[in-house]
C-alpha cells in the first residue's frame, strides 16, 4: 500500500518543477513510510511514497519502461494490491515480457504495456494507478471496482493534479480550495454525495470503477465496470457452496505478503468468517497463529446502551471467537481522553470533515495493530453484499421512497438559517440524489416486485454508506501506515450474490442468511447468530455532553465559519432532544458534522463563497 501524486501540464516544463513536486509528495509520507520516488518528465510529474508489502526489496516506484528507439518512458505510480499478479505474471511472461522484480508493481506496468488502459478489466483487486504514457501523450487514472483505493484529481487549464488524498493536489499552488453555499448538504451528510463528487470546487474523485485519461484535448472519464443483473439459476445448496468457495479462494489471495498480517475481529459473523477463514489457512501453511484486534472503550460497561443497529457490546463476542478460533487476541482498550487526544491526528488523516470519535477510535486501533503487523483483514461490505442491516428488514423503511438509512432522523442541512434552506432546498437535493442513484440499477426484466426493491435499496448501501466507511478504513489505517485488506469487496463476490434473490439472502428468516449458512462449521453458535452491530461507539457521558455544548458555542462565535449559516434555534432544538435512529447513537453523534464541517474550515480558511 502506497500513496502518490501527480501533475501533468502542457503548457509548461515541469523538469523544473522539483521542488513543488517533492512538496506533494511529502503530503504522502503517512501511506508510505518505507521508501520515497520522484519522476519529472517535460509536461508529466509523478511521486510515491511507498510502504512495502510485496517485495519489499524490489518495487520501487514510480516504475518506468522505455520504448522504442527513442526510449520513451511509460511510467507508473500505483497504491493497493493485484491479488492476482501472480497468474497475471505467468500470462504476461507467456506473451515475451521480462521481469525484474518479484512485485505486483511490475506486472501492472507491464499489463499496461500489454494491453493498455484496458488492463484493469483483468486485475482483481484494489488499486488506484496513474501511468503517464509519453507514447500516447496522455495520462490514465484508474481505480478499483467497488473504490477501495482512494484517488483524487483536479482538472486544470492545460493538464492535471492528482493525488491518493485531497491534500497532495491541496500542497500544489496550481489549484486553491474553495468551497460553494451547493456544497453544504453533502458536507453535513457525506452519504448522499453521488459517486465522484466532493465538496470543494473543482476536485474530483475518480468514481469506482471507472478510468480517467486526460491528454490536450481536457479530461475523459468512462467506467469499465458495472453491476450486471440476470436470472440467478443455482439452488439453495449450490449457492451456499460457492459462496464459501469464493470466500475461501478471497481469503487466501489476499493473504498474500511479505509482512506480518491480521485481522480485525469484532465478534460479529462478517469479521469472525474473515478470521476464521484467514486462521484456517496461515495454520495450513505453518504460519499461525493469526493475530486478531477489536476495540474496547473504557467504562463501556456501565455506559453502553442499546440501539437498533449496536444492540450488544463486541467484547465478550470477540473474546469468545478469538477463544474458538485460536488467534493471538489483542483488545485496544481506550479511554475518554486517550481518544479526543487522538481527534486532530484522525482529522489530518481525512482531509475532508470526518466522524470524530469513530474516526479517532479506529485511528488508535489501526495505530496499536501497525505495532504487531503491516496487512490487516477486514470485514467491510457484508451488510452490503449480503442484506445485513437492520434497514433492509424494516418493511416500512424499505417500501419509503427515500434513502432507507436515512430513515425519519432529523437533517442537519434542516438547520441552516432560512435563506439558505430557501436558496438549497435540501429535501429537493436529497430526493435529486436519490433518483439520480435509482436510475441506475440494474433490473432483471420479470423479477418480482420485491426483488425490484431489494436490488435498490443494496444498490442504494453500495453507494452511499459503503463508500464512506471504506474512505474512513482507508484514510485511518494509511495515517498509520497499516494496509487493510477487505475480502466481502472481491467483485466475482458480489456479481454472484448480486444475482440472488433476496429469498435466498434471507434463507433462515434473518440478516445475511447466505453468509450465515456459508460460515456453519467455522464459527460458535453464538457468533453465528448473533444480531448485526455496528462499528462500536463510545457512550461516555461527559464527552457526548462536550461534543453538545462545543456545537452549541458555534452559534455565539463570530470567528466560525458556521455561525452565520445556522438557524440557531433549531439547532438548539436538535441539541437539547433525544433523537433516536436507526443509525445514530445518540443526538450528540448526530451532531458530530457540525463540529466536524466548522474545525474543517477553520484549518482551510475555507468559507462560502
Amino acid at each position: 500500500m502506497c500513496g502518490f501524486v501527480g501533475w501533468l501540464d502542457y503548457s509548461r516544463d515541469l523538469r523544473a518543477e522539483q521542488r513543488v513536486l517533492d512538496v506533494m509528495t511529502d503530503t504522502m509520507r503517512e501511506r508510505g513510510p518505507d521508501d520515497r520516488g520522484t519522476w519529472l518528465g517535460t509536461h508529466a510529474a509523478l511521486g510515491h511514497r511507498r510502504l512495502a508489502v510485496i517485495d519489499v526489496a524490489g518495487g520501487a516506484q514510480p516504475m518506468k519502461a522505455e520504448l522504442g528507439p527513442d526510449r520513451a518512458p511509460v511510467v507508473l505510480a500505483y497504491a493497493g494490491e493485484i491479488y492476482n499478479f501472480r497468474e497475471l505474471r505467468t500470462r504476461l511472461s507467456a506473451l515475451g515480457h521480462t521481469f525484474r522484480t518479484a512485485s505486483d508493481t511490475e506486472v501492472l506496468l507491464r499489463a499496461y504495456l500489454e494491453w493498455g488502459a484496458g488492463c484493469v478489466e483483468r486485475f482483481n483487486g484494489m488499486f488506484a494507478f496513474a501511468v503517464w504514457d509519453s507514447v500516447r501523450d496522455e495520462m490514465v487514472l484508474a481505480r478499483d471496482r467497488l473504490g477501495v483505493k482512494p484517488l483524487y484529481y483536479a482538472p486544470q487549464p492545460s493538464g492535471v493534479l492528482f493525488a491518493s488524498e485531497p491534500k497532495g493536489i491541496m500542497a500544489n499552488p496550481a489549484y486553491r480550495a474553495t468551497l460553494s453555499a451547493d456544497a453544504l448538504p453533502i458536507l453535513l451528510n457525506p452519504r448522499l454525495a453521488v459517486p465522484g463528487q466532493t465538496p470543494l470546487d473543482g476536485l474530483r474523485e475518480v468514481k469506482p470503477g471507472h478510468v480517467v485519461k486526460i491528454d490536450r484535448r481536457g479530461c475523459h472519464e468512462y467506467p469499465y465496470w458495472r453491476l450486471t443483473s440476470r436470472e440467478h439459476l443455482d439452488d439453495l445448496d449450490t449457492t451456499v457452496h460457492n459462496v464459501r468457495e469464493l470466500l475461501e479462494d478471497i481469503v487466501d489471495r489476499q493473504l498474500v505478503a511479505d509482512v506480518p498480517r491480521a485481522t480485525m475481529l469484532s465478534g460479529g459473523l462478517d469479521s469472525s468468517t474473515v478470521t476464521a477463514l484467514a486462521a484456517r489457512s496461515l495454520n495450513r501453511s505453518d504460519e499461525g497463529p493469526l493475530s486478531s484486534f477489536s476495540v474496547r472503550f473504557e467504562g463501556e460497561e456501565d455506559d453502553f446502551r442499546p440501539t437498533a443497529l449496536r444492540p450488544e457490546r463486541d467484547a465478550p463476542y470477540a473474546a469468545l471467537a478469538a477463544k474458538h478460533l485460536g488467534t493471538d487476541h489483542h483488545d485496544v482498550v481506550m479511554d475518554t481522553a486517550a481518544v479526543e487526544q487522538a481527534i486532530p491526528l484522525s482529522r489530518r488523516a481525512r482531509d475532508l470533515p470526518g466522524l470524530g470519535h469513530f474516526d479517532a477510535s479506529m485511528y488508535l486501533m489501526f495505530a496499536a495493530l501497525r505495532e504487531r503487523s503491516t496487512v490487516a483483514l477486514s470485514g467491510e461490505a457484508a451488510d452490503e453484499v449480503f442484506g445485513g442491516y437492520p434497514w433492509f428488514h424494516d418493511e416500512q423503511t424499505v417500501w419509503r421512497d427515500r434513502f432507507p438509512w436515512m430513515g425519519d432522523a432529523p437533517r442537519l442541512a434542516d438547520c441552516l438559517n432560512p435563506d439558505l434552506r430557501k436558496a438549497l432546498r435540501p429535501a429537493e437535493f436529497e430526493a435529486d440524489c436519490y433518483s439520480t442513484l435509482r436510475a441506475q440499477v440494474p433490473h432483471v426484466a420479470g423479477e418480482s416486485r420485491l426483488d425490484a426493491r431489494m436490488r435498490e435499496v443494496l444498490f442504494f448501501s453500495l453507494h452511499g454508506p459503503l463508500a464512506m466507511l471504506l474512505d474512513r478504513k482507508d484514510r485511518m489505517s494509511m495515517a498509520v501506515g497499516l494496509e487493510v485488506r477487505v475480502p466481502f469487496c472481491d467483485h466475482r463476490l458480489l456479481e454472484y450474490v448480486w444475482n440472488v434473490p433476496w429469498s435466498m439472502k434471507t434463507a433462515d428468516g434473518r440478516e445475511k442468511s447466505l453468509l450465515r449458512m456459508a460460515a456453519a462449521d467455522l464459527l460458535p453458535t453464538e457468533v453465528l447468530t448473533r444480531p448485526k452491530s455496528g462499528y462500536p461507539a463510545m457512550h461516555a457521558p461527559a464527552h457526548e455532553a462536550a461534543i453538545r455544548d462545543t456545537v452549541l458555542g458555534l452559534l455565539d462565535d463570530p470567528a466560525s465559519p458556521l455561525a452565520g449559516l445556522l438557524d440557531h434555534r433549531r439547532v438548539r432544538d436538535l441539541a437539547g432532544g433525544q433523537s433516536v435512529t436507526m443509525t445514530h447513537v445518540s443526538t450528540a453523534h448526530l451532531l458530530i458534522p457540525l463540529l466536524e464541517v466548522d474545525t474543517w474550515m477553520r484549518t482551510h480558511a475555507l468559507s462560502i463563497a
